[in-house]
């Protein structure tokens, strides 16, 4: 017989228990009771199918020949190609993206859409680059993984400091590696190549539909509801622009730059017309400013966490004050935490059912590129909002049966169907 190696971990993994591979490792953990029999085939989860680390060098509009790291992470395949986005931020490293690709793969499978995780980024401060500089990284970079990548094998989208116009470029370039027309390599395109209507909006328009669902089962009305958001970019604006619309007070906004309060509710609208201005929220003059810290001691009906990964800790969740978490981002409570907030009797709405709206509409996109055929805004919504709660009301019921977090309910949906798809497949040869 042949010794196994197998382990819960990966040695070029981080070791720091707080890293956000880590604490994948530890909601697979906590799912692992649950799982009946599938629970033998649980390395397949633990493990990335395919790692892709990647130089990508690019001329700078000086003349200096400059060096990025690149990384493409697969982390299963089983029900279908990989999708998930491509970020470029000074922090990206390996560890982050694994987990990145991990949660994608959670994700899709929760909500039963037809793809594995995968996940991209590039270590770059996009600020200090160019727009031709831009260009150039984003298409070598898109060499770089081309023979990984494709409309069957691995679809990326905008993520952090990505947008509809790097995923143009990625889709040229890989257009002209292959020597067609490729539109459905990436979602998030402009709608000249084939994107599709409210893309845009979606992750945080699904945000909204899921803290409406879970609102009703709480009996936590939107109207009249205190709402806090940290992360005004893709995902915060609009969950905070569709709150306000429905009547609730959006007390607190969050951003890079700064908080701003205002205990009435701040005017949304305007807000997002003077985010994008230097020093952003905090010095738009449209409410308070605020210690950063503080946004975590606010008294809240929702809080809606839409920035980066492990922003609640353990030592922040014990200050939270709110009655119901919606994850916008992707990671954003540690498992510590987790279990704080569960303690204090709060609602933590976890981000693979909260903020799955964008690879929702990116599911519909991808259909839309293969068939040729467009769909209208309204019907793109009407699909977001039916599969959205559909999945959540799945997991949402598991949860009440069993007595168990959303989190672990979203799991175990997920990873049986990841793990019975990894079954069914066999392995070859």
């Amino acid at each position: 017989m042949l010794a196994s190696n197998a382990s819960s971990g990966l040695s070029f993994a981080s070791a720091d228990p707080g890293s956000p591979w880590r604490m994948y490792l530890e909601q697979i953990d906590r799912v692992l009771p649950h799982l009946g029999r599938l629970a033998a085939a649980v390395e397949t989860l633990r493990r990335p199918k395919r790692v892709m680390i990647v130089d990508v060098p690019i001329e700078t509009d000086d003349g200096r020949m400059v060096h990025f790291e690149g990384y493409r992470v697969q982390h299963n395949l089983s029900r279908g190609p990989g999708k998930g986005g491509l970020r470029y931020h000074p922090d990206v490293g390996l560890d982050e993206v694994m987990a990145l690709a991990a949660w994608m793969t959670i994700k899709n499978a929760a909500n039963n859409l037809p793809f594995g995780g995968a996940k991209g980024g590039v270590r770059v401060d996009p600020r200090a680059l160019s727009v031709k500089e831009l260009e150039r990284l984003t298409r070598r970079y898109t060499s770089e993984i081309n023979m990984i990548i494709g409309p069957d094998k691995d679809i990326a989208a905008p993520d952090v400091n990505t947008n509809e116009q790097i995923m143009a470029w990625i889709m040229d370039t890989y257009s002209m590696n292959v020597g067609h027309t490729a539109t459905g390599v990436v979602t998030g395109k402009p709608l000249a190549l084939g994107g599709s209507m409210g893309r845009n909006r979606a992750t945080g328009q699904g945000v909204f539909f899921i803290a409406r669902e879970a609102g009703r089962r709480l009996k936590i009305p939107i109207k009249g509801a205190r709402v806090a958001v940290q992360g005004f970019g893709n995902v915060g604006r609009p969950a905070a622009e569709l709150f306000a619309a429905h009547g609730a007070k959006v007390i607190a906004v969050q951003d890079a730059w700064g908080t701003l309060y205002a205990e009435r509710g701040l005017d949304i609208p305007a807000l997002i017309q003077v985010a994008d201005e230097p020093g952003g929220v905090a010095a738009s003059g449209l409410g308070e400013r605020i210690d950063t810290e503080a946004f975590w001691d606010l008294p809240t009906d929702y809080l809606v966490p839409a920035a980066m990964e492990s922003q609640i800790t353990e030592q922040r969740a014990a200050r939270i004050q709110t009655r119901a978490v919606i994850e916008g981002a992707n990671g954003p409570t540690t498992p510590a935490a987790d279990d704080v907030l569960g303690d204090k009797g709060i609602t933590v709405v976890p981000d693979v059912m909260a903020n799955a709206g964008g690879v929702t509409v990116s599911y519909f996109e991808w259909v839309q590129d293969f068939s040729s055929y467009y769909w209208s805004e309204d019907e793109v919504n009407r699909r977001l909002e039916e599969i959205m709660v559909d999945a959540f009301a799945r997991v949402w019921d598991i949860a009440a049966d069993r007595k168990l977090p959303l989190r672990t309910a979203a799991y175990i949906v997920a990873c049986e169907r990841v793990l019975d798809a990894r079954r069914i497949r066999g392995l070859y040869p």
